[in-house]
């Protein structure tokens, strides 16, 4: 995939968070972690990231970003960032959702690269090495395809093979099927990534969307380690519709051709009616078959309303310009001032206008 030539103007989302001094090196990788509930996973986690990295001589920083936890996740966090320099977090004011906490995690990540990992250690933290690896041949985005999901039900397993199947038909922009948020993505992709404006978030797709040169690395997705899924299927279901219409016009091209199609039927119909009716005097009862057919037809046309009202929600949504979350607590690493993220927006910006 190739960059495009016109570069996405700078996000105008309000940070309340700064990144580390630029009189730090930056580390080689930022390890960025979306956390939800998961106080029985930080330490494991942390345990599993550190210790792989030391061992292997890279330099990296583990952001967390707790999603407003009710538990004791920012606790264990807060400890963590308080024994390792190299962790820092950021805790929001409520539960923004886990689209707004990565994009919150890029944002921060000073790294020459990022990799997006869940708490729940589904996504075994090892393979991120064989993903440097791609990153370093010349791959700016490597995306880890689940080529198995243990543990999971059948239920599971159908519908986010449907999910991503259905996403694709309808997309304007291919995303790859199977995939999740586990991914490395370049400096040059967060950077991009970044400059996005748009409040409603599908972080898979925006990757997609930006391009770049990307491979998948295949892996067996293992069991959650603790705890409960966030996501039940209200949540699932949201997504998936939340994705199709942030990456599609294809529902609002469907309701205007079924429209046109129950148009021609309608016409059709009419003119039969009325032969039969002038040519040969012929009656044609139906009160019932007409008012159901109203029914059916008042039924389709508050279905269309309800697309049309999605595009126009998240319309009202990016106007309002909000931001996409609120930063309460952050570890005192994000207090020291600097502007290295926002210098290279801007730099994407007056690439933009020109």
């Amino acid at each position: 995939m190739t960059e495009s030539k016109q570069v996405p103007p700078k996000s105008a989302v309000s940070l309340t968070e700064a990144p580390l001094s630029q009189s730090q090196a930056a580390p080689l990788l930022s390890v960025i972690v979306p956390c939800f509930n998961e106080e029985q996973n930080i330490q494991p986690l942390y345990q599993r990231v550190a210790g792989m990295f030391e061992q292997a001589g890279i330099s990296f920083e583990l952001i967390f970003i707790n999603d407003g936890s009710s538990d004791g996740t920012l606790a264990q966090i807060r400890r963590l960032s308080q024994q390792d320099e190299r962790v820092r977090f950021a805790s929001f004011s409520r539960n923004f959702g886990h689209e707004a906490a990565s994009s919150c995690g890029f944002r921060l990540a000073l790294g020459q690269a990022g990799v997006i990992l869940d708490a729940d250690l589904q996504d075994p933290p090892e393979l991120i090495l064989e993903m440097i690896a791609l990153w370093q041949q010349g791959f700016d985005v490597v995306y880890g395809r689940r080529k198995t999901r243990i543990g999971e039900g059948r239920r599971k397993k159908v519908s986010s093979f449907l999910f991503y199947r259905l996403l694709n038909l309808f997309s304007d922009v291919p995303i790859p099927t199977d995939v999740g948020d586990f991914r490395l993505v370049s400096r040059t992709a967060m950077d991009h990534f970044n400059a996005l404006p748009e409040k409603n978030r599908f972080v898979r797709g925006m990757f997609a969307w930006i391009g770049f040169r990307q491979t998948a690395l295949e892996f067996e997705r293992q069991p959650r380690q603790a705890g409960n899924s966030k996501y039940n299927w209200t949540r699932l279901l949201l997504l998936a519709f939340d994705a199709l219409t942030s990456f599609s016009v294809a529902p609002l091209r469907l309701c205007m051709a079924f429209g046109a199609l129950v148009t021609a039927l309608s016409f059709l119909a009419a003119a039969v009616i009325i032969i039969q009716k002038l040519f040969f005097n012929l009656d044609v009862p139906g009160y019932a078959f007409a008012t159901s057919g109203m029914f059916l037809l008042g039924g389709i046309q508050l279905l269309f309303l309800g697309v049309l009202g999605e595009y126009i929600g998240k319309i009202y949504t990016q106007v309002q310009d909000r931001p996409i979350y609120i930063v309460e607590e952050r570890s005192d690493k994000l207090e020291q001032q600097s502007d290295k993220v926002q210098k290279q927006s801007d730099k994407l910006e007056s690439q933009s206008d020109r």
